[in-house]
């Protein structure tokens, strides 16, 4: 297994400051932060599952099946990037480059946006999760190598920055135009729901770890809307007037949400985190995948002990699932399904990004 750049880099950055470091480093940090092994059974799960979505790829870089579109795309880029392959010269780097090569060529030139529905809705699904995605690929896949191949009109050709750039742009103007200072399913939607806005500004925050400069006022007016429908139980709802559902998921979101834009210190996140704790043995009502990936981070960023015990389930859980050829079924397609429960035990390798704590 070979590391990415920036993964490679960030770890030597680590050792550096503890070989400097006065104080004795906490061995318990140093295995949350980078792992102490990959267990053999996520390393065989993993595996399997990266083949099937490297034998399933389109020609053009997608996905096909009852799910597909740029966000699905973008989930399976994250998946074959999550265990430290080599993104530019690995067994996947065809892959990748073809995936991020559709991304960047379904991208609205002039807006930013990044189409393609979801489930019969809108498709800011789509547009977060790829935005996602180009955020953990910025800086870790050659700009020089990206479009190597591609027979791609020259105007459709950007580079990564300039993609990244231009959905932040496509999000932020969507944002604006948001009463709620959030996001739904259209660009132009007046109205907002916990779980789009929720897609949308995990890629707001990838990118900002990315290194792309991100409003203060954007993130705190999203993190004011998660906290705005935060129940005092810890529960987030739907929206205002509907709870659509048991919440486990969403409040999974909410958590992350409030981890990743550094408000753990806020009551919501704190009730929120003990929502999903005591629930932890449930795997919420449908969309089973998008709850084990939101979950598996909600879990990792609030108690890395309960997350030790969560995974361990959830492991034991997809040996008996995964089918004969690598994939997983759901209700949006294989590839979502094998790409979103690659990504929830994406944490066990440590190296996205995002995925830091």
């Amino acid at each position: 297994m070979i590391m990415n750049t920036r993964a490679l880099f960030c770890y030597f950055f680590a050792v550096v400051l503890v070989g400097f470091s006065i104080e004795p480093v906490n061995a318990q940090e140093v295995a949350l932060r980078y792992g102490t092994g990959v267990p053999a059974a996520v390393r065989i799960i993993n595996d399997r599952g990266l083949r099937y979505l490297a034998n399933a790829q389109m020609e053009d870089g997608s996905w096909s099946g009852a799910g597909s579109g740029p966000g699905i795309t973008g989930i399976c880029v994250m998946a074959l990037m999550a265990s430290g392959e080599d993104p530019d010269f690995g067994p996947y780097a065809t892959n990748i480059r073809k995936a991020l090569q559709n991304i960047i060529s379904n991208q609205d030139a002039r807006t930013g946006y990044i189409g393609g529905s979801w489930g019969g809705h809108g498709s800011m699904y789509q547009h977060g999760f790829a935005l996602l995605a180009l955020s953990e690929a910025y800086g870790a896949v050659s700009e020089r190598l990206l479009w190597e191949g591609s027979d791609a009109p020259s105007q459709r050709r950007r580079t990564l920055s300039e993609a990244l750039e231009l959905a932040v742009r496509s999000s932020l103007t969507s944002q604006r135009k948001n009463p709620w200072g959030a996001w739904r399913y259209s660009p132009d939607s007046q109205d907002a729901d916990t779980t789009v806005a929720g897609t949308v500004l995990m890629g707001i925050l990838g990118a900002r770890n990315a290194g792309i400069e991100i409003p203060n006022e954007a993130v705190d007016k999203a993190v004011s809307f998660f906290q705005t429908h935060t129940m005092q139980d810890g529960s987030v709802t739907y929206q205002m007037a509907s709870s659509h559902g048991s919440g486990l998921t969403r409040t999974a979101i909410g958590v992350l949400i409030y981890a990743i834009a550094k408000r753990k210190d806020t009551p919501e996140y704190k009730a929120a985190s003990q929502f999903i704790k005591r629930r932890i043995d449930q795997r919420g009502s449908g969309h089973l995948f998008y709850n084990l990936y939101y979950m598996a981070q909600a879990l990792f960023q609030s108690d890395f002990e309960a997350w030790k015990a969560w995974n361990q389930r959830t492991i034991e859980w997809l040996q008996k699932t995964q089918a004969e050829d690598g994939s997983f079924s759901s209700s949006h397609g294989r590839a979502y399904g094998t790409g979103m429960a690659i990504l929830a035990l994406a944490l066990n390798y440590r190296l996205l990004p995002i995925y830091e704590r």
